[in-house]
């Protein structure tokens, strides 16, 4: 874990996430690019160094947080909808304007989620898991799509670069992870909001 990790030991709440750039295509399709102490791995899967890397954060977590002092959240991954493709081989979202209504349309849930839930079923630290990835995954109509900078302005289809299904527009959906996190913060009862 990075040196900086020491400044958290004494927060109120700490909110954890990750999952988009755990992808070979982010990821230099796992050769050369993963390392674990002095040893660089020639290849590795990267759902493995995925397992490795969230198995580190638990351990860590585990070791220097005091649980009764500190609250921990991890948020879920959050799928994309790229269509037709990948978001560097033509896929795409543009003129979606409906979310999703029919569940057999929906992602298979996550893999790297499942991997998670895994490593969370093994530490001693209580962390609220905030699982966005299937609410998230309705919203296939809240991402930029061709409607950021880099495209050309009032042009309805797709300009020199890719299209972006993978972040969202705001407001909007992160808004929605907002509202949930403030919930469970209630919930929980720690803290000057817990009254």
């Amino acid at each position: 874990m990075d040196t900086t990790t020491s400044m958290y030991n004494d927060a109120d709440v700490i909110i954890f996430n990750t999952g988009h750039w755990w992808t070979h295509e982010k990821t230099s399709k796992g050769e050369d690019y993963y390392q674990e102490g002095n040893h660089v791995y020639p290849r590795l899967k990267v759902l493995e160094a995925y397992k490795r890397a969230l198995s580190t954060w638990g351990r860590w977590v585990d070791k220097n947080i005091d649980a009764n002092r500190t609250q921990v959240f991890f948020r879920g991954y959050s799928v994309t909808h790229f269509r037709g493709g990948q978001w560097n081989s033509g896929g795409q979202c543009h003129n979606q304007s409906e979310p999703i209504y029919n569940d057999a349309y929906l992602s298979k849930y996550p893999t790297k989620m499942k991997v998670f839930e895994h490593v969370l079923k093994d530490m001693k630290t209580h962390v609220m898991y905030l699982n966005i990835s299937r609410i998230t995954d309705y919203r296939k109509d809240a991402h930029p799509s061709i409607y950021r900078e880099q495209y050309r302005p009032n042009v309805q289809v797709p300009g020199d670069h890719v299209e972006d299904c993978s972040h969202w527009c705001l407001p909007g959906v992160p808004d929605t992870w907002n509202e949930l996190l403030y919930a469970l913060l209630l919930q929980s009862r720690r803290g000057s909001w817990g009254g």
